[in-house]
């Protein structure tokens, strides 16, 4: 799940602890204006004083302090204390409500204490004109405004995280690319000096394991060690060649490639995007280093896809071994009609990817989802 920003801010940071006092000073001067029938007295100001401090906790508890600080303003009121008015000490209190992305919350509150306040004001004989044509307006101008402003700032906080993330993704997506195209010209090396250097090296050897049987009972002990040294030097750089071939065919030549074991990194922009994953590997052999990277890769570029294009609440990935292949799958609930998706570089490298190992490869989607498939045979997997 995606971390909530507001956990990682200090409680109370420095802008809440002035937010707190802006409202303390402000509801004091209301009070200290004495308007109206109400007795001012040191007790009023201790209402100021706690309608400013939940400021403090307000990112913390956004819900519960909108809620009290509503039942605040109409205690206070209760009490036959100055008049306040109702905007300006809820208005930072919905704000923050909205801003925490709880504007429903906002909504009710704000709506309920004005309610409230004009139908107590009517009741009392207040004049009607006065209540409905001049303050309500006003007062619903600027809690709605608060409200707008909060939820504002909390849809740009998200855009903001969100380009972040899709910046990110493309860059890995960029990062993958060049290394997808890189391991294709290691793998097409590898595949020629195979061919046509183990080719001729077994053409060598073969002819000299002939002439030493040829030679065998020659008297000159000159051909006979040069034909030792001739065998020796052929198996010699075989095996230098086997190892060259088996570090090209390495993604990472220099450490252990990504596998089956880290398949939770690769799945983890989904998580972090509020999609359910589900993973299942039931593989009862081990695969190789390349066949297991090689999967990896299709999983992490398959998950991207769906993160950045598919609009998808699940996604499944499904690694299974037979008998004669080994397969993954990665589904998702998202858009799949195929006349909305473009094939891109993401779905041509995966495709690339499972076929330079002699594999199968489809992406297709449908009506309830798009689904990437890629099957490998036994060879690759020793």
């Amino acid at each position: 799940m995606i971390e909530d920003d507001r956990s990682r801010l200090p409680a109370p940071s420095w802008f809440d602890a002035l937010l707190g006092l802006m409202v303390t000073v402000v509801v004091s001067l209301f009070i200290a204006a004495d308007i109206g029938d109400g007795t001012a007295d040191g007790w009023a100001y201790l209402w100021a004083v706690g309608l400013g401090g939940l400021m403090l906790v307000r990112r913390r508890y956004p819900v519960l302090v909108v809620i009290l600080s509503a039942v605040a303003v109409i205690a206070y009121h209760a009490l036959g204390y100055p008049p306040i008015g109702i905007a300006v000490p809820l208005a930072t209190a919905v704000f923050s409500a909205a801003e925490a992305g709880r504007a429903p919350v906002a909504v009710i509150v704000a709506a309920s204490v004005v309610i409230v306040s004009v139908s107590y004001r009517l009741l009392v004989g207040q004049n009607p004109a006065f209540v409905l044509a001049y303050e309500l307006p006003g007062t619903a101008l600027l809690l709605g405004g608060a409200i707008v402003l909060g939820d504002s700032v909390r849809s740009r906080r998200e855009l903001r995280r969100r380009s972040e993330q899709i910046a990110e993704l493309v860059r890995a997506q960029v990062s993958r690319e060049a290394e997808q195209r890189l391991l294709g010209e290691r793998l097409g090396i590898a595949r020629e000096l195979h061919d046509s250097v183990g080719h001729a090296l077994t053409v060598v050897n073969l002819n000299t394991q002939l002439l030493e049987e040829a030679l065998q009972d020659s008297s000159d002990p000159a051909v006979q060690r040069s034909l030792a040294a001739i065998a020796r030097t052929t198996a010699a750089t075989f095996a230098d060649l086997r190892r060259t071939v088996a570090s090209l065919r390495r993604e990472d030549p220099g450490g252990t490639p990504l596998g089956l074991a880290d398949l939770a990194s690769a799945t983890q922009p989904a998580e972090q995007n509020g999609l359910a994953v589900h993973t299942s590997v039931t593989v009862r052999s081990a695969l190789s280093a390349t066949l297991e990277n090689a999967i990896f890769r299709i999983v992490q570029e398959a998950i991207n896809n769906v993160v950045r294009h598919a609009d998808a609440s699940r996604v499944e990935v499904v690694v299974a071994e037979t008998d004669q292949e080994v397969s993954v799958r990665i589904s998702d609930d998202g858009r799949g009609n195929p006349e909305q998706i473009k094939p891109g570089a993401g779905i041509a490298g995966m495709a690339e990817r499972t076929q330079l190992l002699g594999g199968r490869f489809t992406a297709a989607g449908g009506d309830h989802g798009f689904t990437v498939c890629a099957a490998f045979p036994r060879e690759v997997a020793r």
